[in-house]
C-alpha cells in the first residue's frame, strides 16, 4: 500500500516499493485542498508504475480549514528562504493530515490484506511538519498493530515504511532518477496552474533538489 500524492517524495516510495518486488496498491485524497492537478499526476504516476488499485479517497478538510492549502483566508507563502523554511511549523501544514491519511490507508491495507505501508514523509525538508517524524511513524505503527482486527485476531504485523525519511532533496532526485521515476508526469507546486509557480516552498525545495543533483527538473515553471 502506497500513499500517493504525486510530488516528487511519494512517487520515489512507490518506486521503491516496486523495486523490493511488492504489487503496489495506492491510495490518494481528494481533501479539498486547493487544486486537484496533484491527483492527476498521482493517477498518472500509478499507471506508469503499474498499480494494482488506485482508491482516490472525498474527504472535506476545508470544513475545518487552518491550513494555506485548505483555507482561501489563508495565504500559500512564496519567495521564503530555506533557512525561513526551517524554522517553526509552516502555514502549508495542514492540522493531522497524515494522522488521517495513515488511519484510511491502513483500513484499506487491512481489507485487502497488505502488511506493508509505503509513504514518502521526509523529515530533513519538511522538519517542521511534526506528521513527517520517524517518531510520529514509529509510534503509528505501534498503534496501528494494537488497534486492527489484522494485528491483534488475525496476527499480522503492520509495517510502515518511509524510505526517505533520512534523505535530502537532492537524494531524493538522484535515488528517484535511479529508479525511474518519470518526473514529468509528477506535480508538486501548492497552486494548480498549467506551469508550476516555482516560487512557493515546495517548488523552491523541489527545484534546489534538482539543482544540488546536477539535474534539470522537466516541469515548466512560470519562474525559476
Amino acid at each position: 500500500m502506497v500513499l500517493l500524492s504525486g510530488g516528487l517524495d511519494s512517487s520515489t516510495a512507490l518506486a521503491n516499493a516496486v523495486e523490493q518486488g511488492f504489487t503496489p496498491y495506492a491510495i490518494s485524497f481528494r481533501y479539498g485542498q486547493r487544486h486537484s492537478r496533484e491527483l492527476a499526476a498521482a493517477q498518472a504516476v500509478g499507471r506508469h508504475f503499474g498499480v494494482r488499485d488506485h482508491k482516490v479517497i472525498d474527504l472535506d478538510l476545508r470544513a475545518f480549514g487552518g491550513s494555506a492549502l485548505t483555507s482561501d483566508e489563508i495565504a500559500v507563502p512564496h519567495q521564503r528562504s530555506t533557512d525561513e523554511m526551517g524554522h517553526g511549523i509552516p502555514v502549508t501544514y495542514v492540522p493531522a493530515r497524515n494522522l488521517i491519511f495513515l488511519s484510511l490507508a491502513t483500513a484499506y491495507a487491512e481489507v485487502i490484506g497488505a502488511d506493508d505501508i509505503f509513504l514518502g514523509i521526509n523529515s530533513l525538508d519538511y522538519s517542521g511538519y511534526p506528521d513527517c517524524r520517524p517518531e510520529f511513524l514509529e509510534a503509528f505503527q505501534r498503534t496501528a498493530n494494537l488497534a486492527t482486527k489484522a494485528g491483534t485476531e488475525d496476527k499480522r504485523t503492520l509495517r510502515y515504511h518511509a524510505p526517505l525519511i533520512a534523505m535530502g532533496k537532492a537524494e531524493i532526485v538522484r535515488e528517484g532518477t535511479r529508479l525511474g521515476v518519470p518526473w514529468e508526469l509528477t506535480w508538486s507546486c501548492y497552486e494548480g496552474e498549467d506551469a508550476a509557480c516555482g516560487t512557493c516552498d515546495s517548488c523552491l525545495l523541489r527545484l534546489k533538489g534538482f539543482a544540488e543533483a546536477g539535474l534539470s527538473d522537466p516541469l515548466p515553471y512560470r519562474q525559476s
